[in-house]
């Protein structure tokens, strides 16, 4: 089921990229160092690499990583090549630790992710697997709308200007016919950015009226009283849409593409556990998020359980949702059409999932140039 924000849009002549940088959700900008190996280190270093860096969100678009740190998975297939996790909590932070070389390989979402490599001019990362779907509510105050014929003249939360939640909603309100000024979040219907960390508190004073948010914050709102108006899933064909991507520097993939693959066989086998064991996944997920390094507290039943329910995990990178995601943004008039292709390559993606008897995935045209 669905990173995780941006900043500002500058002027218009800036905009040949995504306001700022963009992402999924998050919760701040600084990435937090997970020094405690859940798994020790065991057997021959992959590559001759010491270490792998990886970077993910604390959230439940992310189960991928928390998951399979949490068990060990990915440690299971790098050997005696260490795990070091670094925890983000806004797309451009993740991008830019990607590019200094802070971390090899990262869990991200669309938005940050065709942002990165439009400012690099196709030469900072590649996406190499999907990692989940969905995950993205509309939630609103039942008491001030009653349905989404209510919008007009209320005020609705996204994570930030440009990210992937409010290119999705400038999209929504304008194929229903709103007029919204997409910089200032002016016009029939007031977009208001505000970190997630921060929307279940105006939520509850009253300064916003609903909010179109990604997991966990959108089951947060419903704990407190809010309504699922609108799933976004909906909005897509067969439901899915991609949320989170994984990445790699383009130089770490050319130079250690033997632990590249060893993460994704990681990333592969982390989500067939989590769907053949979700109970117990669910708990892993939940403990993982309890760590010092992201919360250093777990979510109550009532977020956790419908959070964890309402993303869909995938290796599958949904690459034409990708498109059509940029496409929504060049629509919205934050982001000049871009060419992505080259975004992705999934050589070693595809190759893991035969090993494991799986069906290729497919790039739609976007693979490597």
């Amino acid at each position: 089921m669905s990173a995780v924000r941006f900043r500002l849009l500058a002027a218009a002549a800036t905009v040949p990229l995504l306001i700022g940088a963009l992402g999924a959700c998050g919760y701040g900008s600084q990435a937090k160092k997970d020094t405690a190996a859940d798994v020790a280190p065991k057997g021959a270093k992959t590559d001759g690499l010491d270490e792998v860096k990886i970077g993910f969100f604390g959230n439940t678009t992310h189960a991928t990583p928390l998951v399979g740190i949490q068990k060990g998975l990915f440690q299971k297939e790098l050997g005696g090549t260490a795990v070091k996790s670094s925890v983000f909590n806004a797309g451009p932070a993740e991008i830019e630790a990607l590019n200094s070389g802070a971390i090899d390989i990262g869990w991200i979402g669309p938005s940050p992710a065709i942002n990165g490599y439009v400012k690099s001019h196709g030469k900072s990362l590649k996406i190499i697997s999907g990692s989940a779907s969905g995950g993205v509510s509309l939630v609103v105050n039942p008491k001030k709308i009653k349905s989404l014929d209510d919008l007009k003249g209320k005020t609705i939360a996204t994570p930030q200007l440009g990210n992937t939640q409010d290119v999705a909603l400038l999209n929504y309100l304008a194929g229903k016919g709103y007029k919204v000024d997409a910089t200032t979040g002016r016009g029939d219907v007031t977009v208001q950015r505000t970190e997630n960390k921060v929307t279940p508190t105006a939520f509850q004073q009253g300064s916003i009226d609903a909010a179109w948010v990604p997991e966990p914050t959108a089951s947060k709102l419903v704990a407190e009283g809010g309504k699922t108006l609108l799933d976004e899933k909906k909005l897509w064909k067969d439901g899915k849409f991609v949320i989170t991507n994984m990445i790699v520097s383009q130089k770490f993939l050319k130079e250690h593409p033997k632990a590249v693959e060893a993460v994704l066989r990681g990333s592969v086998k982390t989500n067939s556990w989590i769907r053949s064991h979700p109970a117990e996944a669910k708990k892993a997920l939940n403990d993982k998020l309890a760590d010092p390094t992201i919360s250093g507290k777990s979510l109550p039943n009532d977020v956790i359980d419908p959070a964890f329910k309402n993303v869909d995990l995938t290796d599958d990178p949904l690459a034409a949702t990708l498109q059509e995601e940029a496409d929504h943004a060049v629509k919205a008039g934050l982001l000049k059409k871009p060419d992505l292709k080259g975004i992705y390559d999934l050589t070693l993606l595809n190759k893991v999932l035969k090993s494991e008897g799986k069906q290729p995935v497919d790039d739609a045209g976007l693979g490597s140039k």
